[in-house]
């Protein structure tokens, strides 16, 4: 199992391109719109093999393939790192458009918090999750703030 740490802004599934002598690939604009990432700043990538939990960083070899057997099934993009009915608690990172409260979670996952000002640290219930968003309810707000 590979650990991943809070840092982690963003797992997406891109397909590698050949460019003028480099490689690209490309980053989903929800995650631009979402602030998984800012455009202008840098990042270490990570890669993960399709069906395979092996990591490698820029200090691995790149020709390790013998270590790890091709899977047939392909993989569909990752599950949401929370379940509804979960009690959890965020930091309120920003607003969004709406007035809510938006924290991050685990691999930058956004949560909608209504109520939510940034700086709080409420107990919330996951009440709704979709793929890329989930929203909750506050259970128990930040003891600061009372």
């Amino acid at each position: 199992m590979v650990d991943i740490p809070d840092t982690l802004r963003l797992v997406s599934t891109a397909t590698i391109e050949s460019d003028d002598g480099g490689y690209t690939f490309e980053i989903p604009a929800s995650e631009i719109r979402h602030d998984g990432i800012q455009p202008g700043e840098t990042y270490r990538i990570a890669v993960l093999e399709t069906g395979h939990t092996t990591v490698r960083s820029d200090t691995q070899s790149a020709d390790r393939s013998s270590e790890t057997s091709p899977t047939t099934q392909e993989q569909g993009p990752p599950e949401p790192p929370v379940e509804e009915g979960e009690i959890r608690e965020v930091t309120i990172e920003t607003i969004g458009d709406q007035g809510d409260g938006i924290a991050k979670v685990d691999r930058g996952y956004v949560v909608i918090v209504p109520e939510g000002q940034p700086g709080d640290e409420p107990t919330v219930e996951i009440e709704q999750v979709q793929q890329n968003v989930a929203f909750a309810t506050i259970v128990e707000p930040d003891p600061r703030t009372l």
